[in-house]
């Protein structure tokens, strides 16, 4: 099993309730595809880059997991599609 992780930028207008939601849709993503959710980190909301949507804060979430070499591609798949999610990045990550 390698190990990923994603990154996860949400709309900053959305309810608490939903960016919650949002974030654990992900993880069970994650889960459905046979993935193990190791580590979730909030990183809260933060200044963007650049104006994404005429958006100039969101909220970053950061989500480690184990997953064999084809879930990835099926996460970011179906992230790609979430109303409340403005950006993703799946990347794998180095062994320590």
């Amino acid at each position: 099993m390698n190990q990923y992780e994603l990154a996860l930028v949400v709309n900053a207008k959305v309810e608490d309730d939903v960016k919650t939601a949002t974030v654990e849709a992900a993880k069970a993503l994650i889960t459905r595809f046979g993935g193990v959710v190791t580590n979730v980190e909030d990183c809260g909301k933060k200044r963007l880059a650049y104006e994404i949507q005429k958006m100039k804060e969101a909220y970053y979430f950061f989500i480690q997991f184990d997953a064999d070499a084809t879930v990835p591609a099926e996460v970011e798949q179906r992230v790609r599609i979430m109303d409340n999610v403005i950006r993703f990045l799946c990347v794998r990550r180095d062994a320590e």
